[in-house]
């Protein structure tokens, strides 16, 4: 996980490119990026970072809203918005992706333990857990017996993360990381870092693998 205050001055120069990737389970546009990123990371040589933030933080932060809140009133536009998922679904083969039938689900517990993990050395693992059983085998992840039961099934210690999310330095890491996404601009998830350049949503992910490319 990158240091919350990482910034473009900071960056290393030369060398492979970094992206920055700021994310919350809770986003299914979030999964979205998580599966797709892994091929533009190959095309380009460049190296992820990811960054848990807590989505509800962001949103407070910024007085923003999901699109399903934010557009339930405008006549046609969700309707919009799913055939947009529709299509990015299968230009990508994300063929597991199922909605979780608890969405929204509450994430302070996924996002602690995102923090938890990535101290132990083990977030890769865990992040791949967390989209998969919000996104793939879709579970109310908010729950902690379903949390627990949840991660053991991924080869994962379900008690041990359950009890290290609730350490004071893992929850002041993720307001750290959440109060620091919001001061490099972002104002929802995905969002992503090149430096000092950020792109927002699944559907900037092509900008993203064009500024990797370049010189």
């Amino acid at each position: 996980m990158a240091d919350p205050a990482m910034r473009e001055d900071s960056m290393p120069a030369g060398g492979p490119k970094v992206l920055d990737f700021h994310f919350d389970f809770g986003s299914p546009n979030a999964y979205f990026a998580h599966r797709v990123l892994p091929g533009i990371a190959a095309r380009t040589g460049a190296t992820i970072r990811y960054v848990p933030v807590l989505l509800g933080g962001i949103f407070k932060a910024t007085n923003n809203r999901s699109p399903f809140e934010a557009f339930a009133g405008v006549r046609n536009k969700l309707d919009y918005e799913r055939l947009e998922i529709r299509r990015f679904i299968e230009k990508h083969g994300l063929t597991r992706f199922q909605m979780n039938p608890h969405f929204p689900v509450n994430t302070l517990l996924l996002m602690r333990g995102a923090v938890a993990a990535d101290k132990a050395g083990r977030l890769a693992p865990y992040v791949e857990a967390g989209f998969h059983h919000m996104w793939e085998e879709p579970k109310k992840m908010a729950d902690p017996a379903v949390f627990r039961a949840a991660m053991d099934a991924s080869g994962l210690d379900g008690a041990a993360i359950l009890e290290s999310a609730q350490a004071a330095d893992v929850k002041a890491q993720l307001i750290a990381n959440t109060e620091a996404s919001v001061g490099r601009g972002a104002f929802g998830v995905p969002t992503f870092f090149i430096g000092r350049d950020m792109f927002f949503g699944k559907d900037r992910l092509r900008d993203v693998e064009e500024a990797l490319q370049r010189p």
